[in-house]
């Protein structure tokens, strides 16, 4: 059984057991459960149930493992030849760890 959830404006596939990075929720704390009610797709063995455009009384329930991880560094590089014009920028996004706890359909 797997469903597709939207999660601050981001769409993913999750399954029981999975482990997700999603972006950064601020007031979370390790072991703290969230619940996702903005479903979008149940797949229950071959049973597709498709929202219009979310699905009523669905939702995911996910144990927060990590709030705060780091992703890798980017960085911004702008130039333009001969202007004497360089500007280098770094980022890096936050995301929270997330473990699916359950869809509940």
């Amino acid at each position: 059984m797997y469903a597709i959830v939207e999660i601050n404006g981001q769409q993913f596939k999750v399954e029981q057991g999975k482990k997700l990075f999603i972006n950064h929720i601020r007031e979370s704390e390790e072991g703290q459960t969230v619940e996702f009610n903005k479903v979008l797709l149940i797949d229950n063995e071959g049973v597709v149930t498709v929202g219009t455009p979310t699905i009523e009384g669905a939702k995911v329930v996910c144990e927060v493992i990590n709030p705060l991880v780091k992703g890798d560094k980017v960085i911004v590089f702008k130039m333009k030849r001969r202007k004497d014009y360089r500007k280098k920028n770094g980022h890096r996004q936050q995301y929270t760890q997330v473990e699916i706890k359950s869809v509940i359909a």
